[in-house]
């Protein structure tokens, strides 16, 4: 089934393409989320009307997203973890540990557009990506540190 994405979605396109999708994900979830369209002569009218505006905002959110990569490259955050044994953490260092560290340091980013390939499970440095948006990422180095461990008297 042929449709018109309304909205940027990752895996199938940007905003205003026509894209071929199975009409179970396009009638259950991409139509009534009003995420798309299906083609017809009238929404590709519409389409050819509002190109000049998709083109516009496609081009604000490059810019934002370039905004946000240039302030987040190479930052360096700090998270400090209680440890054990040979320096194995207890748990492990999730993506909103690293968004509620990077929202201290004064930036805003969720948590679900940071990458972490492998899961943190010891103390040291490590390079995380994070998503910023319209295909831009950006590297963080991620500091794992024991957290100070004294008794209180």
């Amino acid at each position: 089934m042929d449709i018109i994405l309304k909205e940027t979605i990752e895996t199938l396109g940007q905003e205003g393409d026509v894209v071929k999708v199975r009409p179970g994900y396009a009638r259950n979830f991409l139509i009534p989320k009003q995420k798309a369209v299906q083609v017809s002569k009238a929404s590709l009218a519409n389409l050819e009307r509002e190109k000049q505006l998709i083109a516009s905002r496609l081009a604000e959110q490059k810019k934002q997203a370039e905004k946000l990569a240039a302030k987040l490259h190479d930052k360096v955050v700090t998270i400090a973890k209680r440890v054990g044994d040979e320096n194995r953490l207890f748990g492990s260092v999730t993506s909103a540990d690293i968004a509620a560290a990077l929202q201290e340091a004064g930036t805003d980013v969720d948590r679900k557009t940071i990458v972490l390939t492998d899961a943190i499970k010891a103390i040291g440095e490590y390079k995380v990506a994070v998503k910023t948006g319209y295909q831009t990422t950006a590297t963080i180095l991620v500091q794992v540190v024991p957290e100070d461990m004294t008794p209180i008297q």
